[in-house]
C-alpha cells in the first residue's frame, strides 16, 4: 500500500524545479531491458526513455534531464548491442527540460538521426526553455534545432515500425502521445507513450502564452482516453510503476507490462487534479467572487 501511495502522490505532482533534492534518480542508472515487442527501455531509474527498433533503423523517444541524461540513454543503447549509428530519429514527448534537456547531447553524438518535434514544442526546444506561464518558471534546457516540426496525427515510419503522434496539450503547447502496434509472442498489443496531462506548476487562469490551456487540457483527456491501449508506458517512472512491473516480469510473469485499462485509469486520476487545482486557482485569482 505504501509503494501505491507515493506512485499516485508522484504521479499526480508538479514537475519538480530545476536545483530540487529530491529528482536524483532522474541521472541515476538503471540496466535497460526490453519491454514489449521491438520497445526497449533505456532511460534512468526515475526518467523514462525508450528505445523503437526496426530491421531499417531505431527511433529514441524522450532524452533525459541534460547532457547527462543523454549519456546514460546511449550508454543503454549501446549495452543492448545495438549501434547509435543506427538511430535514425530522435522524438520526444513534450518541451520540458527533464524530457528533452539531453535532446541536444542525442543530437550531437548522432548528426545523422532527424529530431522530430511537435509544432506546438518546437519553439521551447530551439530557444532552450518551456513556453507558458509556470510557476517553476521557464526551466532552461541546452536548445537544439529541430529537422521535422508536425502536427497531429504525424506517422513516423522506419523500416516496418510505424508511430503515429496524437497532441494531448495543456502540459505543454505542443504534448504529444505517441502510439504504435508491437507483436508479442504472437499476441498483437497497442502501445501508448502517453504525454503527461498534470498540472506541473501550469498557470490555468490568466495563462498569457497559452491562452487556450483549460480547453486544451479538458479536449486532451477525453482524446487519450479514447486511445485503444493495451500497455502504458509513460515518461516518469512512478507514472505507471515501471520498477515494479519489470520485478514482476523477471519473475516470470509475462504480461507484467500489460494492462489494458490503465491507460484510463492515468487520465482519470489526471483529470481530477487538474480540475482540484483549477478550482483553486479560480478561487484564488482577482476576480472571484468573495
Amino acid at each position: 500500500m505504501k509503494r501505491v501511495l507515493i506512485s499516485l502522490a508522484f504521479a499526480l505532482a508538479a514537475v519538480v524545479p530545476a536545483h530540487a533534492d529530491d529528482n536524483s534518480n532522474w541521472v541515476k542508472p538503471i540496466k535497460p531491458y526490453r519491454v514489449v515487442g521491438n520497445i526497449y527501455y533505456v532511460g534512468s531509474e526515475g526518467l523514462s526513455a525508450w528505445l523503437i527498433t526496426s530491421s531499417e533503423g531505431h527511433i529514441v523517444l524522450d532524452g533525459g534531464p541534460s547532457a547527462e541524461g543523454g549519456k546514460l540513454i546511449e550508454r543503454n543503447i549501446r549495452s543492448l548491442g545495438f549501434q547509435l549509428a543506427d538511430v535514425k530519429v530522435l522524438i520526444n514527448t513534450h518541451a520540458h527540460y527533464d524530457h528533452a534537456g539531453g535532446l541536444a547531447q542525442l543530437k550531437a553524438d548522432i548528426p545523422t538521426a532527424k529530431l522530430w518535434i511537435s509544432r506546438g514544442d518546437a519553439p521551447a526546444i530551439e530557444q532552450g526553455h518551456h513556453i507558458g506561464d509556470n510557476e517553476n518558471g521557464p526551466t532552461p534546457m541546452a536548445p537544439v534545432k529541430v529537422d521535422k516540426a508536425f502536427g497531429d496525427n504525424q506517422k513516423l515510419k522506419v523500416g516496418e515500425t510505424l508511430l503515429v503522434a496524437h497532441l494531448t496539450p495543456g502540459h505543454t503547447i505542443g504534448c504529444t502521445t505517441w502510439t504504435t502496434a508491437v507483436v508479442e509472442k504472437g499476441r498483437p498489443l497497442n502501445v501508448t507513450f502517453p504525454c503527461s496531462l498534470s498540472v506541473a506548476g501550469n498557470v490555468l487562469v490568466g495563462n498569457k502564452t497559452h491562452r487556450n490551456i483549460v480547453a486544451d487540457y479538458r479536449e486532451s483527456f477525453a482524446k487519450m482516453r479514447a486511445i485503444p491501449t493495451d500497455v502504458v508506458l509513460p515518461s516518469h517512472e512512478e507514472q505507471g510503476d515501471l520498477l515494479a512491473k519489470r520485478q514482476k516480469m523477471l519473475r516470470g510473469d509475462p504480461n507484467a507490462f500489460v494492462d489494458p485499462t490503465e491507460l484510463a485509469r492515468y487520465v482519470d486520476g489526471y483529470e481530477d487534479a487538474f480540475n482540484k487545482t483549477l478550482a483553486r486557482q479560480q478561487a484564488a485569482s482577482p476576480g472571484a467572487k468573495r
